[in-house]
């Protein structure tokens, strides 16, 4: 049977948001391999940021990640923080997109992030050995990425700036949930105790 995305196939937005919300499993029988190929980082990256939108508009925190393969170019995992949907608390973007890869060499992977990881993902990202990262927003929030360098990971800044854009009026518009993403409950607690003293 043949691909319905084949080499040919033109790179666009449509296409990449077909892609982000496609099963991980359903790749295979959906793309053909050399389409992966001829996708560049900023296009990977903007699967990541389609991802962080499809966690918004399910009513959750805008962050997305995709875990690909650095020699085949194949998606290997991808996913987005399902904080709000799924009542989970670490089930950020980027341990969502590990989650979806699976029992995998990761030191063989890149793994795109549309923020810069938090203190839970770094570890995990270091801990789980990925070849490289690359975050696509430093300018809303940024902190880790010396940290994750300091293990011995390639990072590499690839800012987005449609997922830029959705993280700031995210976080303008939700400042407890972002403030719950990054830190929990007990943070939204004390930040509301402090602003009425």
């Amino acid at each position: 049977m043949t691909p319905y995305i084949i080499k040919d196939t033109p790179v666009s937005d449509a296409v990449l948001n077909v892609i982000a919300h496609l099963p991980t499993k359903s790749l295979a029988a959906t793309v053909d391999p050399a389409f992966f190929q001829k996708l560049t980082d900023a296009d990977f990256m903007r699967i990541a940021v389609l991802l962080a939108q499809k966690g918004y508009d399910e009513g959750g925190c805008p962050i997305g990640g995709v875990v690909v393969d650095n020699v085949s170019r194949q998606i290997l995992g991808k996913g987005h923080n399902t904080l709000v949907q799924e009542n989970h608390p670490y089930n950020h973007g980027e341990t969502s997109a590990i989650r979806d890869a699976g029992r995998i060499d990761f030191s063989k992977t890149t793994i795109f992030t549309t923020l810069s990881p938090c203190d839970v993902c770094a570890p995990l990202v270091c801990a789980r050995q990925f070849n490289r990262v690359v975050v696509g927003n430093i300018t809303t929030i940024s902190g880790n990425e010396d940290f994750i360098r300091s293990k011995g990971v390639q990072v590499d800044i690839l800012e987005d700036q449609m997922g830029i854009d959705l993280y700031t009026k995210f976080r303008t518009d939700n400042p407890d949930l972002d403030n719950e993403d990054w830190k929990g409950l007990a943070e939204v607690t004390k930040s509301k105790a402090a602003a009425c003293c």
